[in-house]
């Protein structure tokens, strides 16, 4: 099966639910479809110039104080949108409310941004949940947004590729320090999986990009050739990040 036609059959099963259970919109609860109009519209997007590395705003183009300070382990960091409504509304019910069908309403309007960055991805890694989270949620939702992005594109898509290795304290409320100390170490790769490829590693929110760089340490331990991330969102400190 060719890759477009596994996408088209993945839709299809989603757009079937639709019709079994008439579905609300992720992001203003409107009822009529997954992802509104008005939504899709009130999407907000990271201002131009962006650092160069890790895509948070910045006033010139290059690099951002953080990055010239301690330089990320991926290469290059790209979020489709600012961690605001609508969106932020979505991943909450996606995460926490098990709306699934908004992984694939989501990756429908990520796969353009994600083709426009023109980077020679081969396969997509979605970060990976702790055991004890994975059994309390029983899915991962990056990963119900990262496998349709994956069949749309032709890419392959690894579950497996990453694995938690340390259970790590929610990232919620720690500092840029806290959060690279809680992380560190706590992944490996699967060699048989990544090793010679370019890796599109995949998370729902980007804050300081510590999980990410921790991840793509792993993955480039584990023989991949080059590691990109990517994420529907990113947090800026107005958000309630502590940077000290």
């Amino acid at each position: 099966m060719n890759a477009s036609l596994a996408y088209l059959l993945y839709r299809f099963a989603w757009g079937s639910l639709d019709l079994i259970y008439p579905p609300v919109c992720g992001g203003c609860g409107r009822p009529g479809s997954r992802w509104c109009q008005d939504c899709q519209r009130n999407v907000q997007h990271l201002v131009e110039p962006v650092c160069e590395v890790c895509g948070i705003s910045i006033d010139s183009s290059g690099l951002c104080a953080d990055c010239q300070r301690v330089r990320p382990r991926y290469r290059i960091l790209r979020s489709w949108s600012v961690f605001d409504d609508p969106v932020r509304n979505a991943l909450h019910k996606l995460k926490y409310r098990r709306d699934m069908a908004l992984g694939d309403a989501l990756a429908a309007h990520l796969l353009d941004f994600m083709i426009s960055l023109k980077w020679p991805i081969e396969m997509i890694v979605p970060v990976p949940l702790g055991k004890k989270r994975s059994q309390e949620r029983g899915y991962n939702q990056v990963s119900l947004i990262a496998r349709p992005l994956a069949l749309a594109a032709g890419m392959s898509f690894a579950s497996d590729g990453l694995t938690r290795i340390r259970e790590t304290r929610s990232q919620v409320g720690l500092t840029k320090k806290e959060r690279r100390v809680n992380v560190n170490g706590a992944f490996q790769a699967q060699r048989t999986r990544v090793n010679g490829r370019v890796v599109l590693l995949m998370d729902d929110v980007a804050t300081t990009g510590s999980t990410l760089s921790s991840c793509a340490e792993a993955l480039y331990t584990a023989g991949a050739r080059d590691v990109f991330a990517f994420t529907v969102s990113r947090a800026l400190a107005y958000h309630g990040l502590t940077s000290v």
